[in-house]
């Protein structure tokens, strides 16, 4: 089948109707919160566990508040965040509010003591507040895992902001279950009726940001036929087309029937491009995910 044909095909369907979730708990580059409702809209009406193996910023997870669910990632303070959330959200509220106070004080000094002691040692009491303070939410490392990304121009959340989206997110998350896994063992959890969403790094142009600098495109479609084979549905996000400097980037879909439905979803300006163009807002830089769905 086609790609045209695929996207043809899209355009047929009914889809559930999904209210938005607005409310971001982590502020990350890339994150699905404005969008989710949309892709939720496509999932099945009814299915057993939801699966999410790249739960980044959790915001498609939250918008869909299910009943069951495991959410994982290979950065394991980013899972200690929301196991904190679930676990003991008094504690995350002390570490957000005991930055943000230093913060008020010397915000440059205090940012950097804070990405100097996570990049030495990562822990989640310090990523909590690089997310709300770094430039766009650009978790961005380099090779010896530095994280590298300025101090933002912007004020983060204050405490009491911060609290009503812990509360928030506690009672819409009281389902989930979240682990430090690769992508492949949450994967290979799914079974027969079950659904996983996965949001892996841009594939084209970003080793530079969390994750993507051994991710493997090849792994992941294994590992989706698989779950296919048992009965699992599978929806992934992928790149679809931003522009890369002069390249349109278009990721080609499997040959061999893995997807059986492709959509396009459009995620906005580019807040990476924006951050390399030095806070520029660039009409020409869109970026549309394709929403590839392994069910007609």
């Amino acid at each position: 089948m086609t790609q045209s044909r695929l996207f043809t095909k899209a355009i047929e369907r009914p889809r559930n109707q999904v209210p938005p979730f607005k409310s971001q708990l982590l502020k990350w580059v890339g994150n699905k919160q404005r969008f989710a409702h949309e892709i939720i809209s496509y999932f099945p009406a009814d299915f057993g566990t939801y699966y999410e193996p790249f739960l980044g910023t959790g915001a498609v997870l939250a918008t869909l508040a299910p009943e069951k669910a495991v959410g994982s990632d290979v950065l394991e303070p980013l899972v200690q965040i929301f196991q904190t959330l679930l676990d003991d959200p008094r504690k995350l509220l002390r570490w957000y509010e005991t930055r943000w106070t230093d913060f008020q004080k010397d915000r440059n000094a205090t940012y950097r003591k804070i990405q100097a002691r996570y990049s030495k040692k990562a822990n989640a009491a310090d990523l909590v507040f690089l997310s709300r303070s770094c430039y766009g939410g650009v978790i961005r490392f380099r090779k010896d895992g530095y994280i590298s990304t300025p101090i933002g121009v912007h004020a983060p959340i204050s405490p009491a902001s911060m609290k009503m989206r812990v509360d928030l997110w506690r009672e819409r998350l009281a389902g989930a279950t979240f682990v430090h896994s690769d992508f492949e063992a949450t994967i290979d959890l799914a079974q027969e009726g079950d659904v996983v969403y996965c949001d892996p790094p841009y594939y084209d142009t970003q080793s530079i940001l969390y994750g993507a600098q051994s991710f493997s495109l090849e792994r992941l479609y294994k590992a989706i036929s698989s779950a296919k084979a048992r009965g699992a549905y599978i929806a992934l996000s992928i790149d679809g087309h931003k522009k890369s400097g002069t390249k349109a980037c278009d990721i080609p879909l499997p040959e061999d029937g893995l997807f059986e439905r492709a959509l396009a979803v459009n995620c906005g300006r580019s807040m990476l491009k924006r951050f390399q163009m030095e806070g520029k807002s660039l009409e020409s830089e869109v970026v549309s995910d394709r929403l590839l769905l392994s069910w007609s």
